[in-house]
């Protein structure tokens, strides 16, 4: 039985909840293997409230009677891939065509963040079937930390599969295709 129910929400209800959604995120990132300082946590809040704009955005939430236990963000990446971030890494180790074929127009899983306290109760699974249950064509995509040994084999677990990095350019990143993404 669940603990916890899963919604989806998009915009102002998203931004509604914007500083639960900051909580979590520095209870979740503050920690190994992440590290996050004030800084970075405080920068989650401001890019949440630019990345509710963008074309396709919502949030999945897993709420229980103490709080919103995890949440979950995506969007549609756009055709023209992004260089911030970590897209540059992503791009490098893809190669445009690939980037093209499996990323833009999929659902890209920015976020996913799960309490110490409600992990290893099946909540971040709900959160990524909730987020993907709609994603363009079942095309969704994600990327981690090659350092977060138990975030990629979380993610393997759950079906998600590893794009191979082309020889030569593997970064500090791994891309991952969701279990029902045509081109995993």
């Amino acid at each position: 039985m669940r603990s916890h129910d899963t919604v989806i929400c998009y915009g102002q209800a998203v931004l509604d909840l914007a500083d639960e959604l900051v909580d979590t995120y520095a209870d979740v990132f503050s920690a190994p293997p992440w590290n996050e300082d004030e800084e970075t946590i405080r920068q989650f809040g401001v890019r949440l409230r630019t990345d509710a704009r963008r074309a396709g955005f919502r949030a999945a939430l897993a709420q229980s009677e103490a709080g919103i236990d995890g949440f979950a963000t995506a969007w549609v990446t756009p055709p023209a891939f992004p260089a911030s971030r970590a897209y540059g890494q992503v791009a490098a180790q893809l190669g445009r065509g690939r980037v093209k074929e499996l990323l833009t127009g999929g659902l890209e899983i920015d976020e996913l963040a799960v309490r110490p306290y409600a992990r290893g109760r099946g909540t971040g699974r709900a959160l990524l079937a909730e987020i993907t249950a709609d994603a363009p064509d079942q095309r969704a995509w994600l990327l981690t930390s090659r350092l977060a040994t138990v975030t990629v084999a979380t993610y393997r677990r759950l079906g998600w599969h590893e794009v191979a990095a082309r020889p030569g350019t593997e970064t500090g990143v791994i891309v991952f295709l969701s279990p029902e993404h045509p081109g995993r």
